[in-house]
């Protein structure tokens, strides 16, 4: 009776234990194994490390397959629509290439297609106090500070321009730079307003530059206008009144003596 039971009960076991080994397996197999149905779709990555500014050639791309379930919006299938466009940034080896990152290619410099609409690129030239030591890389924001003279060396210094975009340094518009270097020309990314007055301040005085914060993109209010004086309106006065006219008399008295008679008479003038 004793041995009976004891077998009943480790076969009991041994059947929980499988059944539990065979939910094991297959929860395992559902949570790690890939789905053989997905083999990926084609998407455009770079080839090699592609530097901000470049023109795009189809040897700076290739083509990988990636479930279609990791494919960001935007990405390419087709080497073909992306050749020929500019990067907008920095792009790495294996990077998907993304329709933000990159510009279609008008013609002229790359530089001139990382343009932003209705702006422009203006360069002024700088040195070792102007660029800020060379701490400047393209990418970079600035404050443009002018300062123009009024005479017995003193100058008014005033605020220009705020949180302009650096487009390039010297003549390279890649951001990949780790240390200063001393440069000789600074491109700013402007509107035409804005071109105009800096053109402008750099004919009437100095101007400097001052780096701003990545991360920083107030912009100072404007002054509030100053309250119009109230015009004083003069009161009108009443005319004075004319002053008194003498009345003369227009005749006159002639007195004649004859001997001891004396006469007077009334003589009209």
């Amino acid at each position: 009776m004793f041995k009976s039971r004891t077998v009943l009960i480790l076969g009991f076991a041994l059947m929980m234990g499988l059944g539990a080994a065979y939910l094991a397996r297959g929860w395992a197999v559902d949570r790690f194994a890939s789905p053989a149905t997905d083999d990926g779709i084609p998407v455009v990555v770079a080839a090699l490390q592609v530097p901000f500014g470049k023109k795009l050639e189809a040897s700076d791309l290739r083509v990988a397959n990636m479930p279609s379930s990791m494919v960001p919006s935007g990405a390419y299938k087709d080497i073909a629509e992306v050749e020929s466009t500019v990067a907008m940034t920095t792009m790495y080896p294996g990077e998907v290439i993304l329709r933000e990152k990159v510009v279609a290619f008008g013609g002229g410099s790359a530089l001139s297609a990382v343009i932003a609409p209705n702006m422009r690129a203006v360069t002024v030239r700088v040195n070792d106090v102007i660029g800020v030591a060379g701490f400047l890389m393209p990418g970079n924001r600035v404050d443009v500070v002018s300062a123009i003279p009024n005479g017995n060396r003193r100058y008014h210094s005033r605020t220009l321009l705020e949180n302009v975009k650096v487009l390039a340094v010297d003549q390279t518009a890649s951001p990949e730079k780790d240390k200063p270097v001393i440069v000789r020309a600074v491109t700013l990314e402007l509107s035409s307003t804005d071109a105009e007055e800096l053109v402008k301040a750099t004919q009437e005085g100095v101007v400097q530059l001052a780096l701003r914060n990545p991360l920083d993109d107030s912009i100072r209010p404007l002054p509030e206008p100053k309250p119009e004086k109230e015009k004083v309106v003069a009161e009108v006065k009443p005319a004075p009144k004319p002053a008194p006219r003498r009345v003369v008399s227009t005749t006159s008295r002639v007195t004649v003596i004859r001997g001891t008679e004396v006469t007077t008479s009334r003589v009209s003038m």
